[in-house]
C-alpha cells in the first residue's frame, strides 16, 4: 500500500480508536495503489525475485518494476520441454536504475529471454534497507489525497451536478483522479516505445 491507514485516518481526522471504516479505507488504500501502478504503467511497490520476460534480440530491457537495486539472474527458454535455463557471464549495465543495458543480445529470435532482478520503492512503514530506495514523499501524498477524496465523496460517487431549486437535476460522471494528483503520476510515468 502506498500509504498507511493510520495516515490516511489522520488526513481524515478520525480519532485511531475508531475502527468502524478501517476495511473499507484499507480497500480504498489497495485500491488506489493498484491505480497508481496503472495510472504510471509500472510496479511501484518493491519486488524481490520479480521476472520480466524480454525478447533475447534486444539489448536495452526497460522492467516495470524500478529503481532497480539488484539483477539476480538472466534465462532463455527454447523449448518447453527444457524450460528456462541461466545465462552466466551477461554482462550489462544499470542505467538510471530503471533500464538494462546488455552488451551483446543472449539469445536467438527462436528464444523466450528473461531477467530475474529486485526493484522497486520500500512503501511506507517498511524499512529502507543500504542500496533501496524509499517512496517519493510526494507519490504518498498523492495517493492520501485521493484516498481521502474518494471516502470524503464516496455518497455522491458519480453525481456532478445537481439542481438545486425547482427539482431535482443529476448529471453523473465517474470521479477521476484529482487534477494535482495526475501531475504527481505523470512524472513517475514509465514511457514505452
Amino acid at each position: 500500500m502506498l500509504t498507511e491507514l493510520l495516515t490516511v485516518k489522520s488526513r481524515l481526522g478520525i480519532d485511531p480508536a475508531d475502527v468502524k471504516d478501517d476495511d473499507l479505507l484499507t480497500r480504498a488504500i489497495n485500491a488506489m495503489s493498484a491505480r497508481f501502478d496503472m495510472e504510471c504503467s509500472r510496479t511501484l511497490a518493491r519486488t524481490v525475485n520479480d521476472t520480466h520476460e524480454f525478447n533475447p534480440l534486444d539489448i536495452e530491457i526497460a522492467p516495470r518494476c524500478y529503481p532497480i537495486e539488484s539483477v539476480t539472474r538472466f534465462e532463455l527458454k527454447t523449448t518447453e520441454a527444457e524450460g528456462w535455463v541461466a545465462q552466466t557471464d551477461v554482462s550489462f549495465l544499470l542505467r538510471r536504475n530503471c533500464v538494462i543495458a546488455l552488451e551483446e543480445r543472449i539469445g536467438s529470435p527462436r528464444q523466450q529471454a528473461r531477467v530475474i532482478y529486485t526493484g522497486g520503492y520500500v512503501l511506507p512503514g517498511g524499512t529502507v534497507g543500504a542500496g533501496q530506495t524509499a517512496l517519493p514523499a510526494d507519490l504518498e501524498t498523492a495517493a492520501i489525497e485521493m484516498v481521502t477524496f474518494w471516502y470524503q465523496n464516496r455518497d455522491r460517487v458519480g453525481v456532478n451536478r445537481v439542481w438545486p431549486k425547482g427539482g431535482l437535476f443529476e448529471e453523473f460522471q465517474d470521479i477521476d483522479l484529482v487534477p494535482s494528483v495526475r501531475a504527481v503520476l505523470e512524472k513517475y510515468e514509465r514511457w514505452r516505445l
